[in-house]
């Protein structure tokens, strides 16, 4: 964003009524019904499209439920716990009290086992992964309850996990090379994928499996935006609109929210949002801290990551928004600050006042980085120009933002530390069509045209720069705080084809090293006995970007 120019598996949630739910009846000491859970929307409908319909429970649990097995548990398997480890999920010691999860177990924070798979092979193994820090949940198992909720005034509450779905006889696109892989066929249950196998040798269903007809589509890994700002409307005006009402930028946000999922965007990584006061305590903090746990323990929204807000120098983004250090002091406690809010990961801005200069030294940049690095947080750094990118680069920041000036000694650099560049090219694409639909004389007027054009030149040499030398690329679009819409990360993969990686390298940019960038190694991927994060179009985006535009159905939303 250039203000100014610019898992854990569910196997065991299902039971032999097919419903869990909390016991009816007064809720216990400091548990929360689900009714009171965030969020007004209360009704879900299943993976499979259809309402289902709610089964209520109408006697109090006056005694234990046994299980399929013969044992007896205080509300049967799968029943509601409230989270005590809301904590390890994010949430605040305050939030921590009150937050109903439908996980089966308490969260640890160690770090999360994910099984993986080879596409279609029907063999797993085992993988961990994950840093010092301890773990935000991914929300997998809560997603993978795709849910009814009462909202009437019956205490208590109870919801139906959907029947088993199998997706049969697609092709499969695995960005891990150029060819789909035909004639597939995946069963998912209780939101996660069972298994993925040949259409002509699919074995046993279960009794109740909702077959859908995928022939003629191409099932893809959900996709990862890696530089979103969910907060914030974009469009010609998104700099006059960072500072709307926080309560309508967190409509906005919801807005946002439906659009990435449509599009097949499952997690998106928000690298800066307005500093807002926040009603509970009066602290002033990123309003996407708010939306994130909003989004939590809703299966349909997004997964985020939040940077929480913009820590710039003086004189760089207007409006007060966001953090000013103009020194090294400053800037570290800046930084400290964002971590104690809740920040996933830092964001600094090395863009100067002046563009010849970098705002911040190497040595200031390094402190944060060590900081950040000490307490488990990753730390990125916008770079619309070389001189802040040499800083960042050398100071051993994660991740380059934008990168729209860089060289070969810096790409050289980035690859050898495994710094992620996060490409942003579809602005300059979306800058160009605004000369052809606003009067805004940034981009109608000559001189607005050719200072686009030299940017977009500079920006694709950049990228293939670092394409070239090897420096692993993710993408995002920076909508809401740049021109581009939340539903467009085709259009950043179109972007990435026209400067030279493959059409199957660019889809992996958007899924793959998206999630590796993360840390989450489940996002962008589509792996046995992982959530079910994965959606279908026509065509096939191994050699045809244009096809990720033509989305049919997404796993994780209704319909």
């Amino acid at each position: 964003m250039r203000f100014g120019a610019f898992a854990c598996s569910s196997s065991n949630l299902s039971n032999s009524t097919g419903i869990v739910g909390s016991c009816p009846g007064k809720p216990r000491p400091n548990q929360s019904r689900i009714r009171d859970l965030p969020r007004g929307r209360r009704r879900r409908r299943s993976s499979s499209g259809s309402l289902q319909t709610a089964r209520r429970i109408s006697k109090r649990c006056s005694r234990p439920r046994r299980s399929r097995s013969g044992t007896t548990s205080p509300a049967g398997v799968g029943s509601l716990r409230r989270v005590s480890s809301a904590r390890s999920a994010g949430a605040s010691s305050e939030e921590a009290s009150r937050i109903t999860s439908f996980t089966s177990s308490p969260r640890t924070t160690r770090p999360m086992r994910s099984t993986t798979a080879t596409l279609g092979s029907g063999r797993s193994s085992r993988r961990r992964s994950g840093s010092s820090r301890t773990r935000r949940s991914s929300g997998s198992a809560r997603q993978s309850l795709n849910v009814e909720v009462e909202s009437d005034d019956t205490p208590g509450a109870s919801m139906i996990v959907s029947r088993p779905t199998l997706y049969r006889d697609a092709a499969l696109a695995d960005p891990s090379g150029p060819s789909l892989r035909k004639e597939v066929s995946v069963l998912v249950d209780a939101g996660h994928v069972v298994w993925i196998r040949s259409s002509s040798d699919e074995g046993a269903l279960p009794p109740d499996v909702h077959v859908i007809d995928a022939g003629g589509s191409t099932i893809v890994p959900g996709m990862v935006d890696a530089h979103s700002h969910v907060t914030l409307p974009g469009g010609s005006h998104w700099i006059d609109r960072g500072a709307d009402p926080p309560e309508e930028l967190l409509e906005v946000a919801e807005h946002n929210g439906d659009l990435l999922g449509r599009a097949g965007v499952r997690w998106a990584r928000d690298v800066g949002s307005p500093l807002a006061v926040d009603p509970r305590d009066g602290q002033k903090r990123a309003l996407a801290l708010r939306v994130r746990e909003r989004w939590r323990l809703d299966p349909n929204r997004p997964r985020i990551r939040v940077a929480g807000t913009w820590i710039s120098h003086s004189g760089v983004i207007t409006g007060g928004l966001l953090i000013e250090a103009d020194d090294g002091p400053a800037l570290l406690k800046a930084a400290s600050t964002q971590l104690d809010d809740g920040a996933d990961f830092l964001k600094l801005y090395l863009d100067g006042p002046k563009k010849e200069e970098a705002p911040w030294s190497t040595e200031d940049v390094q402190a944060v980085v060590e900081l950040a690095h000490g307490r488990g947080a990753k730390v990125t750094a916008h770079s619309g120009f070389l001189v802040g990118a040499r800083v960042g680069i050398d100071a051993g920041v994660d991740s380059l933002e934008h990168g729209f000036e860089l060289d070969s000694d810096a790409v050289a650099t980035m690859a050898r530390q495994g710094t992620f560049l996060v490409s942003t090219l579809a602005i300059f694409r979306s800058w160009a069509s605004f000369a052809q639909t606003t009067t805004l004389p940034r981009f109608v007027s000559d001189e607005g045209k050719e200072r686009i054009a030299r940017r977009r030149e500079r920006a694709i040499e950049s990228v293939h720069l670092a394409y070239r030398a090897g420096v692993p690329i993710a993408t995002g679009t920076d909508f809401g705080g740049g021109s581009l819409r939340a539903n467009h990360l085709a259009w950043e993969v179109e972007s990435l084809v026209e400067v030279g990686l493959k059409p199957w390298e660019a889809l992996a940019s958007a899924t793959v090293r998206g999630g590796d960038l993360l840390n989450e190694p489940e996002a962008g991927r589509i792996v046995e006995g992982g959530p079910a994060d994965f959606f279908l179009v026509h065509g096939d985006p191994l050699t045809d970007p244009t096809a990720l535009w033509r989305v049919w159905r997404v796993a994780w939303l209704p319909g």
